[in-house]
This record gives C-alpha cells, structure tokens and sequence, in this order.
C-alpha cells in the first residue's frame, strides 16, 4: 500500500537526514523532503498519469545519496535496485569538475528513465525556488536560477503540471538576482 511505502521512506530518510537543516533556516531537513512529495500529490491530482506510490518514494529518498552517508547499497537492499538506480540518476556526481557539467549528467542520466524521476527532479526545485539564504551572493542566486531554467527545459516533457509550477516559480525567483 502506498501509506506503508510513504512511512518507510520517510522514517529512512528521516534517519538519515537527522542532523540536517533546510538551507538558510532552523527547521529540519524533512520539510524540504515534505514539500517535494507535496508537488508530487499535486502533480498526481492535476494528472494522475504516473506511478504516485513510486514519485513518492523517490520524492522523500532523493537526496540520501548525495547528502547523506547513504550508499547505493544501501538504498538497494531496503528499496530494490530500481529504486536505488533512480535516487543515484537523481544525484550528483561530484566526479564531474563543474556544477553545469555535474547538472547536465544528471538531467541526462533522469531523462532515460522513468516520467518519475524527472517530475521529482521538477518537484524538488520548484521547492528550493524560495527566498535563498542571505548568504547567497548575486552571483550564487543567478546561477542557481539559470540552473532552473536549465532544468525545466531538459525535463520540459516529464509532467505539464510541475513544468508549469516551475516556469511561474524561475519567474518569480529573478527578482531575488537583481
């Protein structure tokens, strides 16, 4: 059932995520992760053309890899290989000397799986797309908003709801570059 494969993703990601804060804020890491599955539902409720017990899954697992000690072992012996192929299609490789190069692999890699993992992707930074952390220099906030671009343009087919949420949020998001 998709309440018991909710739970158990979160509880793991919940763990493993522990000691970590959204950036720029006090509160605890899973409200990033709850406002990714949030977009999901929401996506589902606008079009329901996509596994949503699967995009939940990987909603609330996408980051373990890349910001946890989570090993794709890991993810493997608990969620299943495919699961964990997907959560690894959503990380970064840190191999890949800049961040354009490292985003491009990764948009690469999502694109040739499953609709998804691409609309998670969408989901997650519809959700970053907030106010940036006033440590954030001009020239951090246009990148990042030119990444968003990048990003909506790369997984423009994966799921018109969330390409539609994200275009209004990369909108919104200029007026914090200027």
């Amino acid at each position: 059932m998709i309440q018991e494969l909710y739970q158990k993703a979160i509880q793991f990601a919940a763990e493993k995520h522990y000691n970590q804060n959204v950036p720029g804020s006090k509160a605890n890491y899973v409200l990033h992760l709850s406002n990714v599955a949030m977009e999901v539902l929401m996506a589902h409720k606008a079009c329901p053309d996509f596994d949503l017990a699967f995009a939940l899954q990987l909603a609330l697992l996408h980051d373990t890899i890349e910001d946890t000690d989570t090993r794709f072992v890991d993810l493997e012996n608990i969620f299943g290989t495919h699961t964990a192929e997907c959560v690894l299609a959503l990380t970064k490789d840190s191999s890949i000397l800049t961040k354009r190069e490292r985003m491009l692999d990764s948009l690469n890699r999502i694109n040739f799986l499953e609709k998804e993992v691409g609309l998670v992707k969408l989901a997650d930074r519809i959700t970053n797309l907030q106010q940036p952390p006033s440590t954030w220099c001009t020239d951090k906030i246009t990148a990042y908003w030119e990444e968003a671009i990048l990003i909506n343009k790369q997984l423009e087919n994966k799921n018109e709801y969330l390409n539609n949420r994200l275009q209004n949020k990369i909108n919104e998001y200029i007026k914090y570059a200027n």
